[in-house]
């Protein structure tokens, strides 16, 4: 259940957010006119090394979701564009459907901040949850989602999307992990705050595991596999699966299939994922 939202709430979350972007000489703001609705669709399109922003998101969808009362928003470093993210209204909550910052400058906290801002401006229209997807095998996303943001992973979706053409997810099955993030939580005030949490060493340390990797970089199913018995599991996901990719996409694909079978085999025994190691780990513990 969702804390209700109070004025003070709302004062917190606006000057995290707001702290978060000071931090990084970032300011954020409405994409309102064309000409900035078209070069945030450019600017994604980049990060998904698509071919044409209509394979993605384009400036016209970007104007009628800005136009109708929807999160469109950038993050400027120097007046130039340096991050973009788009949400708009789902049932009872937000629902980020895309962000994306500059290749060149990921990895320096911008995506933090803008989901800090999206939190207070969410919060300030009365919106306690923002949902979202993202690819199971991309570890650095799922580690940000469910410790530095401090959201929870609510279901697996396999081949959500369907066939994608859009230069990332191009002949990839697009699962997805489907994220809740109750934004006045312990977990997502205290990350607010930058109290990143990690996996429990306790948990770890009980934990078995359910699909591990090999020296080469492949998934490894133990044998035999652990019994279901009620212990913390451990799947592992590639180092890098952007990178396997192009390396080596066969290794890849069976990386899906495989953590597929191993995370929804585990939903389907009463599991949840927890939580997501740095070195990319998923942890999934018995439900309580």
């Amino acid at each position: 259940m969702t804390e209700q939202i109070t004025a003070d709430a709302v004062v917190e979350a606006q000057a995290l957010a707001d702290a978060a972007a000071r931090r990084l000489d970032v300011r954020m703001r409405d994409l309102a006119t064309v000409a900035e609705q078209h070069e945030a669709a450019d600017l994604l399109c980049r990060v998904w090394r698509a071919d044409s922003p209509d394979q993605l998101i384009n400036g016209g969808m970007l104007r009628a979701l800005e136009h109708s009362g929807n999160y469109v928003v950038g993050a400027y470093r120097d007046e130039v564009l340096i991050g973009a993210a788009v949400a708009f209204f789902g049932e009872g909550h937000l629902h980020s459907h895309i962000a994306g910052v500059d290749p060149a400058r990921q990895s320096g906290g911008v995506g933090f901040a803008l989901k800090q801002h999206q939190r207070a401006w969410a919060l300030a229209r009365g919106i306690g949850e923002v949902c979202w997807t993202f690819d199971p095998l991309v570890r650095r996303n799922a580690h940000v989602n469910l410790h530095k943001l401090g959201a929870t992973a609510a279901d697996y979706l396999p081949d959500f999307y369907g066939e994608m053409n859009d230069g990332i997810n191009t002949g990839e099955a697009t699962d997805r992990i489907y994220i809740r993030w109750e934004l006045l939580s312990p977990a997502a005030r205290a990350a607010a705050r930058g109290e990143t949490t990690e996996v429990d060493p306790a948990v770890w340390a009980a934990a078995a595991e359910l699909l591990g990797r090999t020296e080469h970089d492949a998934p490894r199913k133990p044998a035999p596999a652990p019994p279901l018995d009620g212990r913390p599991l451990l799947v592992a996901v590639p180092a890098d699966v952007e990178r396997l990719r192009i390396s080596d996409r066969e290794t890849a694909r069976a990386w899906r299939h495989a953590v597929r079978d191993a995370i929804c085999g585990a939903l389907e025994a009463g599991y949840r994922i927890t939580g997501m190691s740095r070195d990319g780990w998923y942890v999934l513990e018995v439900k309580s």
